[in-house]
C-alpha cells in the first residue's frame, strides 16, 4: 500500500502549491500561537486558496478553547482536525469532523489502551516526547516501541529524506508526517527537501 505523505507547519501559499505538486496528500496548519509555525485564519485562508482537489487540509490544535475550533471551522474549508495536547476524547469528537490524536511516545506507552481510548479517531499520530514541548521537535524516537493498532498510524518525529525510507520499511505506517525535515528555517519550506523526501517515500 501507497504511503500517504502529510506536509506540516506550513506558513505560505508557495509552500502549500510545491507541496501539492510535489505530491503531498495533506499539509498541516498550525494555529497555536507559541509554535514558530503558527498561521492566522487569515493566513490559512490565503494558504490553501489555490490547493487542487484531492489535497487533504489538516488543522493543528494544542489544548485549544472550544470557540477556537469552531471558528477556524466556520472560516476555512478544513478536512481533518489534529489534537496535540491533552484534549479528551470527547473533547476531540465533539466538532463533526474526522480528527488525529497526536501521541507523544515513551517507552511505557500503551498503545492499545490508547487506541481504545480514542476509538473515534481517524488515526494516532506517533510523534517524539520531549517535555514541554507538544511537537515539532526535530527529534527521532524509538520506532520498536511501537504496537500495532487497529487503528491507522501516522508517524511523525525527525523524519527527513534520509531517515523516512528506513522508517516506512521498520514501522509500516499508514502515513509519514514531515515539518522541519523540509524547511530551510523554520515555517520556510525547501522545495529540494519536499523534492527529496517524497522521493525517498516513493523509493520505500
Amino acid at each position: 500500500m501507497r504511503t500517504r505523505v502529510k506536509i506540516c507547519g506550513v506558513t505560505r501559499q508557495q509552500d502549500a502549491d510545491f507541496a501539492a505538486e510535489s505530491g503531498a496528500d495533506a499539509i498541516g496548519l498550525v494555529f497555536y500561537p507559541p509554535s514558530p509555525r503558527a498561521v492566522t485564519v487569515a493566513q490559512a485562508k490565503q494558504i490553501i486558496s489555490g490547493l487542487p482537489p484531492f489535497v487533504t487540509v489538516v488543522a493543528l490544535f494544542v489544548n485549544p478553547e472550544k470557540e477556537q475550533v469552531l471558528h477556524c471551522l466556520e472560516a476555512l474549508s478544513i478536512d481533518i482536525l489534529q489534537f496535540h495536547g491533552d484534549e479528551s476524547p470527547a473533547f476531540c469528537a465533539q466538532f463533526g469532523k474526522p480528527y488525529m490524536k497526536a501521541i507523544r511516545m515513551k517507552p511505557d506507552t500503551d498503545l492499545t489502551t490508547l487506541a481504545t481510548d480514542y476509538q473515534s479517531a481517524a488515526g494516532l499520530l506517533l510523534d517524539s516526547y520531549q517535555p514541554g514541548v507538544p511537537g515539532g521537535t526535530g527529534v527521532v524516537f524509538d520506532w520498536s516501541i511501537i504496537s500495532q493498532i487497529n487503528k491507522p498510524i501516522i508517524l511523525a518525529g525527525g523524519l527527513n529524506a534520509d531517515n523516512v525510507a528506513e522508517a516506512i520499511q521498520q514501522v509500516r505506517p499508514f502515513a509519514v508526517d514531515v515539518s522541519g525535515g523540509v524547511e530551510s528555517e523554520k515555517g520556510i519550506k525547501s522545495n529540494e527537501k519536499i523534492s527529496a523526501f517524497m522521493r525517498e517515500v516513493a523509493n520505500a
